[in-house]
């Protein structure tokens, strides 16, 4: 994990995308935990109150507002009277005010001033709801004999439904409400308040007041800000999503960039410790995973926790007496995501391992499908590749199946924690301790909460396979080439001479015991052809390996026009060499297109020259399209001589002073392998050539003939010399030519 941790770094060249995302979350965060406290004052105000936000009335009748503030403490009394200016039907603004208060025309009322600042009104808020219960709560009594009957016998009056107990003396006023007030001051200020608003919509109804349109207002205003906050949450949303994809491909497009950068940098010796099967793998699927957790994170690991510390503050200020479900259903969510974790973490790490080993059958059975029909092995290769791939497929559908077990888990907890609060919630608005629009709120609060766990579970799940994936990749990256340029390199002297020479050079591959090669010494000079000749196994090929630095030698030196080519740099030495390898390679595109790969450069009369040398001519005029005849991935839909011919054809399009043939002709006729090598011999004049073959034909007239055996030299010269002198070459010659046709 901590090894994979280093990724982020390519995630900052996107800084600014990210941090973008991140202030657009903490907004979409803020939005939505918005959303349920409006729903909650729709409910509470908009539908249960009437649309009447504030027990502080705007207006109220000059008789209820004296009898309102019988109750209103005296060091709050000056405060209240300043803030209302008592209206009659002489006062100078009649005419508007009684459109609004109809019951001017009969009644004096008193008019909150428009001038009242918010900390007077915030201070007369709980002063004025009490007051105005402690009213309504005279007004009960006043109706009710029974009630009137103990409280006259507690205070020695006869008390009937006629005595006006407003007209009392305060303190014997004030006495009865005593009891009164230990049951409102149990409620709470908030509950209090909303009982007071009930008052105040009484009143405003008594006034003639529009109570539709003050509804209407109120939903409207409300609604209308709801929906802006939905609206302005979904564009966050979007542009959040563009942004994280952005960042995401991004990161992507460039791990994949710098991997394959990397890889060509490879020598065989690295591909030996990574298969292509999994390099394709750890380029494809496991950036992939990269990019889906990058779209992940920016997404939800800003967002969920923001959504999910919130939505608890938010629910505690909502309903603080039932506060302890959503405890619970964290700590169940917790366990269950623990659980998960413990669960498929391990099979993310093996589900990468399977996904290679079943890259590796398939390509290994598509490229050789025509060698697996002709030993009818298809059934034991279809086994091979069902037990690969059934066992991917076990993997796959244990992960799938937790996935599947776990969504409609956290749906089950969220019903539960639906029901809890209906019936718990009920139970508290039955008891004043919480109104319906707060119970509707901290449900909504309680979802967001359940969806943050949910969400942050998804991410932790996800995170050990994308770190698997993460690792993977890196192991590719922290993998050195061992063919490196050197750090102050040289150049080539000018005038350029091709010569070769090999000075006590041996070598052996990995970590081998045993040289391959051993103390080699031989020259190959300008316009001569040197040919290697030996037994399967005898090095030829590695020998010529060498030259271009794809392997370097363990002792000794390979100099070319007297510079070690271990001096200069790959590029520079690589522009000297046309290759021609053993097993021909074409690229998908046109005929044209890959012999320019010799020479982007190249003139039409330059690439139908090289055709000419190369024996190519002959099947390239066959075809309708010429050079602009497609050629298939892979070269497939050419035959193997003509595929050897046009990698000939595209080496000698680069006009180098070196060419390197390794067993380049072993797909030709004798004919053409003839025609090709008087060709050669005719027009690459100039160059040294080394060819590796197994023909003696090949290489009869070659200026000087090496004979390899076992990694060692066992004589050079030309074919007379070593008919008279080798042994070794006269066995191979025999074995192929019958000794008379030869001399």
């Amino acid at each position: 994990m901590a090894r994979s941790i280093r990724i982020i770094k390519y995630a900052w060249p996107y800084k600014k995308h990210i941090l973008i995302a991140i202030v657009l979350l903490s907004a979409q965060a803020y939005l939505d935990l918005q959303v349920p406290n409006l729903l909650s004052d729709i409910v509470n105000t908009g539908i249960q109150q009437g649309g009447v936000e504030d027990p502080v009335p705007i207006a109220i009748r000059q008789i209820e507002m004296d009898r309102t503030m019988i109750f209103v403490n005296q060091s709050y009394y000056n405060l209240t009277m300043d803030s209302y200016t008592l209206k009659t039907n002489q006062s100078s603004d009649y005419s508007s005010l009684v459109e609004k208060y109809p019951v001017l025309q009969n009644q004096s009322i008193y008019v909150l001033n428009p001038d009242v600042n918010t900390t007077v009104h915030d201070l007369l808020k709980p002063v004025l709801a009490k007051a105005l219960l402690d009213k309504q709560a005279i007004e009960q009594i006043n109706t009710n004999q029974t009630t009137l009957t103990a409280i006259g016998n507690q205070i020695n009056m006869t008390l009937t439904t006629n005595t006006n107990l407003f007209s009392l003396p305060s303190p014997i006023l004030l006495g009865i409400t005593a009891q009164v007030d230990q049951k409102i001051d149990v409620l709470g200020e908030k509950m209090i308040i909303q009982s007071a608003i009930q008052v105040v919509r009484t009143e405003y109804i008594s006034i003639g007041m529009d109570m539709n349109a003050i509804q209407n207002s109120f939903l409207t205003r409300y609604g209308t800000e709801m929906l802006l906050y939905t609206l302005a949450s979904a564009m966050c949303t979007i542009i959040v999503a563009f942004f994280s994809a952005k960042a995401a491909s991004g990161m992507a497009r460039d791990i994949r960039k710098k991997l394959f950068k990397h890889v060509t940098l490879f020598s065989p010796a690295e591909f030996d410790s990574f298969s292509t099967a999994s390099l394709i793998s750890r380029s494809t699927n496991d950036i992939t995973q990269i990019q889906m957790l990058t779209v992940i994170l920016i997404r939800m690991v800003f967002y969920a926790p923001l959504i999910g510390l919130g939505g608890i503050v938010m629910a505690e200020a909502q309903g603080a007496s039932i506060s302890w479900i959503i405890a619970v259903a964290v700590l169940t969510l917790l366990s269950i995501i623990f659980v998960m974790i413990v669960l498929a973490v391990p099979k993310f790490q093996l589900i990468q391992k399977l996904t290679d080993r079943l890259n590796l059958v398939a390509r290994e059975n598509l490229s050789g499908m025509l060698v697996i029909r002709a030993f009818n092995k298809e059934p034991f290769e279809e086994k091979r590749f069902d037990e690969a791939n059934q066992e991917l497929t076990d993997v796959s559908l244990f992960i799938n199946r937790l996935m599947a077990i776990m969504m409609p888990v956290m749906m089950l907890i969220m019903n539960l924690v639906t029901i809890a609060i209906i019936w718990f919630g009920a139970h508290e608005i039955a008891d004043l301790n919480m109104q319906v629009g707060d119970m509707i709120a901290f449900m909504q609060y309680a979802m967001q909460i359940v969806m943050a766990f949910l969400f942050m579970s998804f991410m932790l799940i996800i995170l050990p396979r994308a770190a698997v994936s993460a690792s993977r990749i890196l192991e590719v990256e922290d993998q050195k080439p061992s063919i490196v340029d050197p750090k102050t390199p040289v150049t080539f002297p000018e005038p350029f001479q091709a010569s070769i020479e090999f000075r006590n050079v041996s070598f052996k591959y990995g970590k081998a015991d045993e040289n391959v090669l051993s103390n080699l010494n031989f020259t190959a000079r300008p316009g001569e052809t040197t040919a290697f000749i030996g037994a399967t196994g005898a090095g030829k090929s590695t020998i010529i390996n060498l030259i271009p630095r794809f392997y370097d030698v363990n002792e000794g030196q390979i100099l070319i026009d007297g510079v070690d080519i271990r001096d200069v740099t790959q590029h520079h030495l690589h522009e000297k060499i046309g290759l021609i390898t053993q097993k021909a390679r074409l690229f998908s595109g046109t005929i044209e297109s890959n012999l320019l790969f010799g020479d982007p450069n190249a003139s039409p009369e330059s690439l139908q020259k090289a055709i000419e040398i190369a024996q190519a001519s002959d099947f390239v005029t066959e075809k309708d399209e010429g050079l602009a005849h497609s050629i298939s991935q892979g070269g497939t839909n050419v035959s193997g001589g003509q595929k050897q011919r046009l990698s000939i054809a595209r080496a000698i399009v680069k006009n180098a002073p070196i060419y390197l043939f390794d067993d380049s002709f072993s797909a030709l006729d004798f004919k053409t392998d003839a025609a090709l090598r008087d060709a050669l011999k005719k027009n690459l004049t100039k160059s040294t050539i080394l060819i590796v073959t197994q023909r003696a034909s090949t290489i009869r007239y070659a200026e000087q003939i090496i004979v390899v055996d076992e990694g060692h030299i066992v004589d050079n010269g030309t074919h007379e010399e070593l008919m008279e002198r080798c042994e070794t070459y006269k066995e191979i010659v025999t074995s192929q030519v019958e000794q008379e046709d030869l001399n």
